[in-house]
């Protein structure tokens, strides 16, 4: 009998365990130029994906379902990220998208509260994996917008509409019981305070 012995490789583990933040790209594209069409139209997306790389990919992906170009008769011409000028509190975005589940395609809205659009998109994202099982590359996201709080539409946003909102603190550790407390005590720490 023959045993292999593989290394464990904690580089792998990080790059296979990593839960990132998508981010919002803004691609711009068009058709390589050519002598009857020196000028060609230029195409923009705003794309949501982990990186530079993934986002390029999506951008000839839906284009290419769009207009009849591909990546290879195509060129990109600027693609840069776009940050949020103001991230100071919270706003209610809506969010139209597409997706293919097991049984066929379906048109859905969805109604988040974040600070950002890109945290909006990847709460979509979360969601939509965790509710219907849907993979990242089924998901078309169609359209965003921020949402005024009167225009709201879910229960689950506008439970956080009312002013007197409050979230109970059922358990807490009070700091007195941090004070003198060593690796171990006889009692365990009470931490109802109802």
């Amino acid at each position: 009998f023959f045993f292999f012995f593989f290394p464990f490789d904690k580089r792998l583990q990080t790059k296979t365990m990593k839960v990132s933040q998508l981010k919002q790209y803004e691609v711009v594209g068009r058709k390589f130029p050519t002598k009857t069409d020196a000028n060609p139209k230029l195409y923009k997306m705003t794309i949501f994906a982990d990186n530079v790389t993934v986002a390029k990919s999506r951008f000839w992906y839906f284009l290419s379902q769009l207009r009849k170009m591909k990546k290879s008769t195509g060129q990109i011409l600027n693609i840069k990220e776009v940050h949020e000028k103001y991230t100071g509190g919270i706003r209610n975005y809506g969010i139209w998208l597409r997706y293919d589940s097991r049984s066929g395609t379906h048109n859905m809205y969805r109604e988040y509260r974040e600070l950002t659009l890109a945290a909006a998109v990847t709460a979509l994202y979360r969601e939509m994996a965790s509710r219907h099982r849907c993979r990242g590359r089924s998901i078309q996201v169609i359209r965003t917008d921020v949402i005024q709080s009167k225009d709201l539409i879910k229960p689950y946003s506008k439970q956080f509409l009312n002013s007197n909102i409050k979230f109970p603190l059922p358990h807490r550790r009070v700091p007195s019981q941090f004070k003198n407390a060593g690796k171990f005590q006889a009692f365990r720490p009470c931490t109802f305070q109802g």
